[in-house]
């Protein structure tokens, strides 16, 4: 695999390094399949400021609720386009009683009411639904999960927190300056045994520790397209939101045309390529036979190894992922790696799990199936578990016997279930190590407590290589060590009937007198104040690691079930990683109404003190105080906004960062009216701090590229520093001023 370090030309689909004579960079950049459906939905006129409204949206059960209260609370009277309600998250973690199936209720009858689009619980999983029935040559989909990709059918598709697809439900534009694009320029056909996910965690782990596409859009081209079928196609580009890419597409072509024919939508078909001449502002050159059968240990899908590199160092790798992982985990509880390494050097897996939107589709559950075709699993401590992705899905599988191979070999067939990407499905016992065919492996993803003394351990492997490893009892292979020739999955046949007779579609046919069925845990959004003029904010949380992700700002899992109550769910907010926040945080917000109520207390006039010492006299009926987190990298991972609302429900009212993982957590916090302040000295802040913000909204509304930021330390000192925005526009900005996205909607 090779990275350009500079952005190169394709000319006639060729990489070259210059243009052909008369042509300009500006003209070529506008050569790419990127350029053209991005500006087909650009509302602006203006192909750098991008305005854009999409096709069609998307979301499921731990994000719809909220999604849709938002809009409610900001005017919306119907779906204005196409929404997909999907229930693959919560439809089987049972925490809380009803609550899960009462969010379903609600959804039923939000598409009642609005003209939605419901897919039952168990029915498919969010994205092949997408796949299947909504994604388009040329169009644009918006979802409020982080893997909303639909890339291969060349489809763009990007994930983002539910403040983005509220702005779609009231008539408003999803607002960014153009990207940079990065093409990949596949060649060569994938070795016998190497699969989709083989081909992603190898491009997840030479692009996301050095942001080589952070936030661009990855263009899939060459002549190594045509050798992949869409199924590996749909893999690989799930995947890419693991290299924080903002959205993929890629070239089309006959097997395209064929994915829409098989699923009665001929007319989504339309060929993309490159023009003549495309300029690309990076480019990763790929040869698929170069791939080897990958594994992606704990805790981090680009922590990518070949499995036979695996295998001949086990102690000294596994001893190398342990050790960080451990670091990682701060003391709370210790993985064991090393220990799975067998005398005679194997190693051995408790739990083996083929799922979602990444693992559980056709070509890769058929291929699972004639691996294990006649074979065991054994009757040891290992176990193996196939979800797959939607209901036509299943029923091809037990037509064509697949089903039938694998429950004989030992493995458990399951429901349209995403739960074990998020850690709310097949929980391996405290220490065990599961290898996934998932999207992620974080840690909690797998569903234990480590703040409650339980680990296990994650690595994501391709579903080929965990049916070998199935077929061997448990010890690591790789399906290249037992395939000699590529696996051919039987045709497809795609049945929407399955759909008909149970999705309902209100799609333009909204009900306005249809009540919303709401049960006891669906509350409203609180209250959130206006950014005051200057802002004292209390630092109740500082975080060292690397990089923070979304998991670790709200857990996934057992939690997912609360998430259509803000204040409930906040009291998880950011519980496996700093318990001390919750509670930090809430002190805070008592200060904050202390003063609303006219009181000062002794701990702020303490405070206000000291910033009269330094020559500030704050104006406590203009100052409001909230708390803050620090965190080098916040963001990786999660679409979901509750990373950010919890924090809001609390009293959070800024965050602090040397940079944002993802553009669609920072976006997320802007919705929520917490300021994304960036700091290139972090040294000046301690858990504990006040800091101090002057004239602070003025500077946001006033586009100010540095702000005045003071820090009033337990002791009295001050330290005064710099922070700034980042770039903003002129409606965020408003949004932050206004307080959040509700707000903003309640003035404009």
């Amino acid at each position: 695999m090779k990275l350009h370090p500079q952005g190169v030309y394709l000319v006639g689909g060729a990489l070259q390094p210059s243009a052909p004579a008369g042509v300009t960079e500006a003209e070529a950049r506008r050569g790419t399949i990127a350029y053209s459906i991005l500006q087909a939905h650009n509302t602006s006129g203006d192909d750098k400021a991008l305005r854009m409204k999409f096709d069609s949206m998307t979301s499921h059960d731990i994000t719809y609720v909220g999604i849709i209260q938002t809009a409610r609370a900001s005017g919306m009277e119907k779906f204005p386009l196409p929404y997909v309600m999907t229930n693959c998250h919560n439809s089987l973690c049972a925490v809380g009683g009803t609550i899960n199936e009462d969010d379903h209720q609600f959804a039923l009858s939000a598409a009642h009411k609005y003209g939605g689009i419901y897919v039952p619980p168990n029915m498919a999983v969010i994205h092949s639904y997408n796949r299947e029935m909504m994604s388009g040559c040329g169009r644009m989909i918006l979802g409020s999960d982080s893997h909303t990709r639909y890339g291969a059918l060349g489809t763009m598709a990007v994930g983002e927190g539910g403040g983005e697809l509220a702005k779609q439900l009231v008539g408003r534009t999803y607002d960014m300056a153009y990207p940079g694009v990065v093409a990949v320029y596949l060649t060569g056909k994938p070795r016998p045994g190497v699969g989709p996910h083989d081909v992603a965690l190898a491009l997840v782990g030479a692009t996301y520790a050095n942001g080589y596409v952070k936030n661009k859009v990855m263009e899939f081209i060459g002549p190594g397209v045509a050798n992949l079928s869409a199924d590996y196609r749909n893999g690989i580009d799930v995947m890419t939101t693991e290299t924080t890419c903002w959205s993929s597409v890629w070239q089309t072509d006959a097997v395209t045309e064929e994915y829409f024919a098989q699923h009665g939508r001929p007319e989504a078909y339309k060929e993309l390529k490159p023009a003549a001449v495309a300029y690309y502002d990076g480019c990763i050159e790929l040869d698929l036979s170069t791939v080897e059968c990958m594994i992606a240990l704990p805790m981090h899908p680009s922590y990518a190894y070949p499995i036979r590199e695996l295998k001949a160092n086990a102690k000294d790798i596994l001893h190398e992922v342990e050790a960080r992982a451990n670091e990682q985990l701060g003391g709370k509880v210790r993985m064991d790696l090393t220990g799975k390494v067998r005398p005679d050097g194997s190693i051995y897996v408790e739990q083996g799990v083929v799922a979602g939107c990444s693992g559980g589709t056709y070509e890769n559950i058929c291929a699972v199936a004639e691996i294990l075709r006649g074979k065991s699993c054994g009757n040891g401590v290992f176990k193996f578990s196939v979800y797959p992705d939607s209901m036509p899905t299943y029923l091809e599988l037990v037509k064509n016997g697949a089903v039938a191979d694998i429950v004989s070999a030992g493995g458990i067939f399951r429901e349209c279930f995403c739960g074990p990407c998020f850690g709310a499905g097949d929980t391996p016992a405290n220490g065990e190590f599961s290898i996934r065919h998932t999207t992620r492996n974080f840690p909690n993803r797998e569903g234990s407590k480590p703040g409650e003394g339980q680990i296990s351990a994650v690595a994501l492997m391709d579903a080929r290589s965990i049916a070998a490893t199935a077929a061997n009892g448990g010890v690591l292979t790789a399906a290249s060590e037992v395939c000699e020739s590529e696996y051919t999955a039987p045709a497809y046949h795609f049945d929407e009937g399955v759909y008909e007779k149970r999705v309902y579609n209100g799609w333009g046919k909204p009900e306005p007198d249809y009540a919303l069925k709401f049960g006891p845990n669906i509350k409203d959004w609180p209250e959130q104040p206006p950014l005051s003029d200057d802002l004292l904010v209390k630092i109740v949380s500082y975080i060292t690691d690397p990089v923070t992700t979304t998991d670790e700002l709200i857990p996934s899992g057992e939690t997912s079930s609360f998430r259509s109550n803000p204040l409930r769910l906040a009291e998880f907010t950011l519980s496996r990683k700093d318990p001390a926040y919750v509670p930090a945080a809430k002190a805070v917000q008592a200060l904050d109404a202390a003063r609303r109520a006219g009181d000062i207390p002794q701990e702020v006039a303490g405070v206000y003190a000291a910033l009269a010492k330094a020559g500030y006299t704050p104006d406590a009926a203009a100052t409001n105080i909230g708390s803050a987190i620090f965190a080098n990298k916040p963001g990786d991972g999660s679409a979901r906004e509750q990373a950010a609302s919890c924090q809001r429900v609390l009293g959070g009212a800024a965050n602090f960062a040397c940079e944002y993982a993802t553009k669609r957590y920072r976006s997320n916090c802007i919705n929520w009216g917490m300021l994304p302040l960036l700091l290139a000295t972090p040294n000046v802040l301690d858990n504990g701090d006040y800091v101090y913000l002057p004239g602070v909204r003025a500077a946001l509304l006033n586009k100010a590229d540095e702000l005045e930021a003071v820090a009033v330390k337990p002791d009295g000192g001050i330290v005064r520093f710099a922070v700034r925005l980042g770039a903003l526009t002129d409606a965020e900005r408003q949004i932050l001023a206004d307080g959040c996205l509700i707000n903003y909607y309640k003035h404009n």
